[in-house]
């Protein structure tokens, strides 16, 4: 059997927001979508099975620490990654550039060389180059692989954004070639550039002459405000490819995705309805729930009536406190899956508005409610 390449269209537009289709031989992606993360080949808490339930059509795992546990021989022996952790759907793998800057205490930074790390697991050397990481993410199996990018903190520092740019551009052109021809898989860019207009130009001039079949947008979700987000989108949703996917990445709150999608952004992942999970805090259409809450010990109403996920509303407030009051793992376990599945419901909602030409007003209904 021929594996086909990724193909992406456009089906619908709403003034700048988007409806498309991104194909792949694992399966079809509906855009504007949101991955659920699995960062260590796992989504926390949580069986795949359910995952797909929830309405998710792929979901996002992480070449730095795959790298390091249990790392890419052990996974490339048993057939990959989707073998590994019993999963069918399309995986997306950040390149490692990310981790580049949340870890910078454990590593250096060498043009030529890459990421020089300290694994922040048992202190073992580690170099990451574009190559390597492109190495690593196509033995995982990956079927969108991502470049090797640097990606800094938020800063106003227009000669560091501007070095760190031009670093990414050049490990772009390396990871490119690096990846070769591979008919089954898709490599996208990343765009850098901070909070400067004119270097998020200059980044994208760049990544669209070297040709990649998706385009990310990194150096955001980094410590700048919503507002400095939306200018950053706003500044270059006329200027990004339209024919090929969005991606921001690690992004975000549902109003987060709420108002990057009115910016043109077709793909979106963040930890956050996962971690909110494990800790007791719901998403729901009527706003955000703590669980924890006493008020919710004799709520005998599930927590969101609008959820048409029926096996997650059997669960009652009452219970679910009691869960998480006790400790139980159950607990996390029922509330991420229910978030999951609501932010895949916003998803669907907004797929559902962009068609019916109707997105600018459901926006405006949820974008400070949610």
């Amino acid at each position: 059997m021929t594996l086909k390449k990724l193909t992406f269209n456009v089906l619908h537009k709403d003034n700048f927001s988007r409806c498309g289709l991104i194909k792949t031989h694992r399966g079809n992606i509906n855009t504007p979508a949101f991955m659920p993360v699995g960062t260590q080949a796992t989504v926390k808490a949580c069986l795949i099975d359910d995952i797909v339930r929830t309405g998710s059509e792929i979901i996002l795992s992480n070449t730095y620490h795959l790298m390091i546990r249990p790392g890419v021989d052990r996974i490339i022996s048993i057939g990959g990654l989707h073998k590994f952790m019993n999963c069918s759907l399309p995986i997306l793998t950040d390149s490692g550039g990310f981790q580049v800057m949340s870890l910078s205490k454990l590593n250096k930074v060498d043009r030529e060389k890459g990421a020089i790390f300290n694994s922040h697991v048992d202190g073992k050397k580690f170099i990451l180059s574009p190559e390597e990481s492109i190495r690593i993410q196509k033995g995982l199996g990956s079927d969108i692989v991502m470049v090797m990018d640097e990606c800094p903190k938020k800063t106003f520092d227009y000669k560091l954004i501007n070095k760190s740019m031009d670093l990414s551009i050049y490990w772009a052109e390396r990871s490119k070639s690096a990846f070769g021809n591979n008919p089954s898989k898709a490599l996208f860019g990343i765009v850098q550039g901070g909070l400067f207009k004119d270097l998020r130009f200059k980044s994208i001039d760049a990544l669209t002459k070297i040709s990649f079949d998706g385009y990310a947008i990194g150096g955001l979700a980094v410590g700048e405000t919503q507002k400095e987000m939306f200018d950053v989108l706003d500044d270059i949703k006329e200027y990004m490819p339209s024919d090929k996917p969005r991606y921001l990445m690690g992004v975000g709150t549902p109003s987060d995705i709420l108002g990057a999608v009115k910016r043109g952004i077709d793909m979106f992942d963040c930890v956050l309805p996962t971690r909110s999970g494990r800790t007791g805090l719901a998403f729901t259409w009527n706003g955000r729930i703590n669980i924890k809450n006493n008020k919710y010990r004799n709520d005998n109403d599930p927590l969101d009536i609008n959820c048409s996920n029926l096996s997650l509303n059997k669960y009652s407030k009452n219970y679910l406190n009691h869960l998480f009051n006790t400790n139980e793992i159950l607990g996390s376990t029922l509330l991420t899956l229910h978030n999951i599945n609501f932010y895949q419901e916003l998803m669907s909602a907004i797929r559902k508005n962009i068609k019916m030409g109707t997105f600018d007003k459901f926006h405006d209904e949820y974008i400070d409610k949610l």
